[in-house]
């Protein structure tokens, strides 16, 4: 249910994107893809439990403790995050075993300690959970938190097609830093819809953050001060775009060996996909160096 309920697949988007860059084999991408979300939908699952969250709806329909039971929601979240792996190890993912040893370190290290896990705690710990009272926290420990909790996932979607396409290291840290910036842009929006959205069309309760004592940039900075920084970060993510290069085939077909940036070819189901981050996409990829801001429509869980 978690799995396959809803949602906009937005990181398995960021891997199967990502990956056409270096032409990589779309049955790979979406391998890897899968794994992902897999990650995903099971902290989700573990998210809305009493013990963490405590939601009862998501993508609009009940989260699992309540469509079934708590033990129920926490063997589906820990075998969803084991299957994941299982996905990753696999040949289809990738014919080179490192490539796939690869993949299995940086997404273990995304969704571990250093990174979602982690950041989760820090959450917890900032809504006074181990303390009497609340911390107060800064901007800088926010983002920091929210860089490991939110933003680790999404730069992992990004990174996975630098490391399925054997990129070149300077390949590799523009994808990251389009990742780190999307990330933190993404958990603004996510913040203001809490703040601002309709549950109805947002698919899960509102209002929520600032009653659990939620450590956010909204709530450090305000809803209007915290657009500015989000519009900062699509500017960086744009500016990210030039080391990312592959041989355009029309100069290959002349025997050319220069290259030139290459927008991924569209399909079919390029209309399916979240519109506002295609458009974000491919105007990165283009380096076309306009803002592109948060789109909190479409940056959402």
């Amino acid at each position: 249910m978690s799995s396959l309920g809803g949602g906009k697949r937005l990181r398995p988007f960021l891997v199967v994107e990502s990956a056409a860059l270096f032409d990589v084999p779309r049955q790979n991408s979406l391998m890897a893809g899968a794994a992902l979300e897999c990650v995903h939908c099971y902290s989700l699952a573990h998210d809305d439990l009493p013990a963490m969250d405590n939601d009862d709806l998501r993508r609009g329909r009940p989260t699992a403790h309540k469509a079934f039971d708590e033990a129920t929601a926490i063997l589906a979240g820990d075998g969803l995050l084991t299957f994941a792996f299982d996905i990753l190890c696999r040949p289809e993912t990738h014919p080179d075993a490192e490539v796939r040893l690869k993949l299995v370190s940086a997404l273990a290290r995304a969704a571990g300690l250093g990174g979602m896990v982690g950041g989760q705690m820090l959450d917890l710990a900032a809504e006074g959970r181990f303390d009497a009272s609340p911390p107060k926290l800064g901007e800088q420990e926010v983002k920091v938190l929210q860089a490991m909790k939110t933003g680790a996932l999404l730069r992992f979607g990004c990174l996975a097609g630098a490391i399925l396409g054997k990129a070149e290291q300077s390949q590799w840290k523009a994808l990251e830093r389009y990742g780190s910036a999307l990330g933190e842009a993404f958990q603004i929006a996510d913040d203001l819809l809490d703040l601002e959205g309709d549950p109805a069309t947002v698919g899960k309760a509102t209002g929520k953050d600032a009653a659990a004592h939620k450590a956010t940039l909204v709530g450090v900075l305000g809803p209007a001060a915290a657009q500015a920084p989000a519009r900062e970060l699509g500017r960086r993510g744009a500016g990210g775009a030039q080391p990312v290069r592959r041989p355009c085939r029309r100069a290959q077909g002349r025997g050319a060996r220069s290259s030139q940036h290459v927008r991924p070819e569209r399909r079919a189901g390029d209309r399916m996909r979240p519109r506002a981050v295609q458009r974000a996409w491919y105007s990165w990829v283009d380096s076309n160096h306009r803002p592109l801001g948060p789109q909190p429509s479409a940056l959402t869980n």
